[in-house]
């Protein structure tokens, strides 16, 4: 069943021209890293599988799989060459320690916690209500986080936090302050 559905995408793709296979052959990576569009699981199997096809990982860095790419990617000043998939985010690796650069250029404030990224300096935004799609399971916040465990990279991601996760990690904050 999956290998009939993959030779029908396949053949779609050689008869829409080839504008059409460059764009399915590898979506933007950096948007979604922006949240553009929100982060679903679906969308992050999209980009997991388009990863796969272009490489394989190449590197774990606390507990994500980070595939470096076979030409670098630009958006707004920043570069990168490598993407990450971690639990229920995907980001991309943006070279030098950028983190308020990023919280910049992309409106994000000081992370209360650093809890989320066990970082030495994160930003984070969360999405508007408009933008979350799976608001009953969780909410989607834009990060950018920076630390040694990096090297020399700042991660920009698209997170998908669930309720219960969130109040597990308010609640071991809240306890290691005592």
């Amino acid at each position: 069943m999956i290998r009939r559905f993959a030779l029908a995408a396949f053949a779609l793709l050689l008869t829409a021209g080839p504008a059409a296979a460059e764009d399915a052959a590898q979506p933007d990576f950096f948007a979604a890293a922006i949240c553009q569009p929100p982060y679903s699981f679906d969308h992050a199997t999209t980009l997991y599988n388009a990863a796969e096809k272009l490489t394989k990982p190449d590197m774990s860095l606390f507990g994500a799989a980070v595939y470096h790419l076979p030409a670098a990617i630009a958006r707004d000043g920043f570069t990168t060459q490598d993407i990450l998939f971690a639990n229920s985010a995907f980001g991309v690796l943006i070279d030098g320690d950028v983190a308020a650069k990023l919280a910049e250029t992309y409106h994000l404030a000081p992370e209360k916690s650093h809890l989320f990224g066990a970082s030495t300096t994160g930003f984070a935004r969360q999405l508007p209500d408009a933008e979350q799609p799976m608001k009953a399971m969780g909410l989607v916040s834009l990060v950018a986080r920076q630390g040694p465990g990096l090297k020399g990279k700042t991660m920009l991601a698209c997170e998908f936090v669930s309720h219960e996760d969130r109040a597990g990690l308010e609640a071991f904050e809240k306890a290691s302050e005592k």
